[in-house]
């Protein structure tokens, strides 16, 4: 007797068990995985992912974070697909489409194992024996070039145009696999993007984007201020600079003639004259504030030569204080705790028909912005996140940096190497190990079907490259045929490959061992509190 039978279980919940739950579970990752399988490889297909909401936002896009992050799940298996799949964006921020359909692909082969009658804790000894292996075949396969720079450069330049190659930029790989090394090799091993900011202007074509050295801010200099400074001292504020709020929530004045309203307005004034003086008390001649800067503190910023940047919003200041060496402050007692951010120079610029305010020579030597070019918000959009993808393997790499090769040849590698571990391995377990193999010898697969290529063709012509020592071969998605991915540059991140086989594997563990669900009774409105 199950637990809804016995009562146990609270009316209207509702539970699997055994072979059920199991095959909902696989069947709902499943679904999840063949979403966006066509999204896999440099051929892949776009997505429309259109909200219910006001305004009906379109995002189009073939990044399978985004996609799978944008979907509403009910299926608790399909959950934990997006789950390893924002993993994989936090981690090293490529790889998302690989990880999810990689699961998937797993999961197919264990619901036949499942079918024959393997029981699930068998099928995932052989599982974890065959991730071993294929991550032993891959470290084995990588190669390391951090010691010499200029291979290490070929070798970034490589990852960034396979990493390009399968989204919106792949036309412009070059120019922009070159804009992404130029910016991570600024920050010098370190993996924090923050120095690298992303600005999207609309207009001109995406090969007008460019990489300015220093900081830009997307806001205008004040009226009547200098709009050159040299050697500036600047003072990143998070103040307001408003007089004429009372800041008492639903307060009111109440006064009998008009004399007494200029009396309040005089003292308003007089206490923002006292912020001002202790404003000006630091030796600045640059004051950058969060919040908005009303006429009066403007004037009087005119007058001293000071010139005011205003609302300079949260992330962008958060971001400057960074690059300029400064600290964000709000009270002004004591301008010897202070400490000012510094640049060579701020100056403004014009992009599209934009001005900007730039600054140059930044304390912090890392610090870059990318200006994206392009004709819609849509294209901007996808360019930030094909780029940020770029950006993020590059600064792993830069890290850990070995390297492997792309182009399905990574996979049959390890594809070999778990075959030869399931010929000598006895017992059922063997089974599960040849499925992992299939399970890794269907990603090149996926990839030559969204090419439009004949795949099994393709793949069995791979498969006899590597029985021949072709240890390099991959498949070449222009000329639709096998090739050698050393001399074709189709390089990969080996931190990306370890960590998709890794997660794929424990995720798709994890969905196996389920042998029930148990779903909870929704939440009935209460009665009686109507109108």
């Amino acid at each position: 007797m199950d637990a809804h039978q016995s009562g146990a279980l609270k009316e209207g919940a509702s539970e699997d068990k055994g072979l059920n739950a199991k095959l909902s579970s696989i069947i709902g990752a499943q679904a999840i995985s063949d979403l966006v399988k066509t999204t896999l490889g440099p051929k892949g297909m776009d997505k429309i992912l259109q909200s219910t909401g006001r305004g009906m936002e379109l995002t189009i896009t073939n990044d399978g974070a985004t996609i799978l992050k944008a979907l509403p799940l009910d299926n608790a298996a399909a959950k934990i697909l997006v789950d390893i799949a924002r993993t994989q964006d936090d981690e090293v921020g490529d790889g998302t489409t690989s990880v999810v359909v990689l699961c998937g692909q797993l999961l197919c082969e264990a619901e036949q194992l499942l079918m024959q009658k393997i029981h699930p804790q068998t099928i995932i000894q052989g599982w974890r024996m065959a991730t071993d292996v294929a991550r032993t075949a891959l470290l084995e396969a990588a190669v390391d070039h951090g010691t010499d720079p200029v291979k290490f450069r070929e070798d970034l330049m490589n990852i960034a145009r396979t990493t390009l190659s399968s989204k919106i930029l792949s036309h412009d790989k070059d120019f922009f696999a070159n804009l992404a090394v130029d910016a991570v090799l600024r920050l010098k091993g370190s993996t924090n993007l923050e120095s690298i900011q992303l600005i999207k202007k609309q207009g001109g074509t995406l090969k007008d984007s460019f990489l300015e050295e220093g900081f830009i801010l997307d806001k205008k200099f004040g009226v009547g201020q200098p709009k050159r400074l040299e050697n500036p001292k600047i003072l990143i504020a998070n103040t307001s600079m408003d007089a004429d709020k009372i800041k008492i929530y639903g307060a009111k004045v109440k006064v009998d003639s008009l004399a007494k309203v200029a009396d309040i307005e005089a003292a308003e004034k007089a206490k923002m004259k006292a912020k001002m003086d202790k404003i000006i008390k630091h030796n600045i001649n640059c004051f950058i504030d969060r919040q908005l800067i009303y006429n009066y503190p403007e004037q009087i910023f005119a007058e001293h030569g000071i010139t005011a940047i205003e609302h300079a919003d949260f992330d962008g200041i958060e971001r400057l204080a960074l690059a300029l060496g400064g600290e964000i402050t709000s009270t002004f007692e004591h301008p010897e705790l202070v400490k000012l951010g510094s640049c060579k120079l701020i100056d403004e610029i014009m992009i599209g028909e934009d001005q900007l305010i730039r600054f140059s020579g930044v304390a912090s030597g890392e610090a870059c912005t990318v200006v994206l070019r392009g004709a819609s918000s849509h294209i901007l959009d996808e360019a930030e996140r094909s780029l940020h993808d770029a950006l993020c393997v590059l600064s792993q790499t830069v890290k850990e940096t070995r390297t492997v090769l792309g182009g399905g040849c990574s996979e049959t590698l390890m594809a070999r190497a778990v075959d030869e571990l399931a010929a000598t391995t006895p017992g059922k377990r063997s089974l599960a190990i040849e499925a992992y193999a299939r399970a890794l010898r269907n990603m090149p697969k996926i990839i030559a079907d969204n090419a439009g290529y004949e795949s099994s063709e393709l793949v069995s012509q791979l498969r006899a490259a590597h029985a021949q020592g072709k240890n390099n071969a991959g498949l070449d998605m222009i000329t639709g045929e096998v090739g050698d991915m050393k001399e074709l540059g189709i390089t990969e991140s080996w931190k990306v490959k370890n960590q998709v086989v890794t997660s794929a594997s424990e995720a798709a563990e994890m969905i196996l061992r389920v042998d029930e669900v148990i779903k909870c009774a929704p939440r009935e409105r209460e009665q009686g509190h109507g109108h």
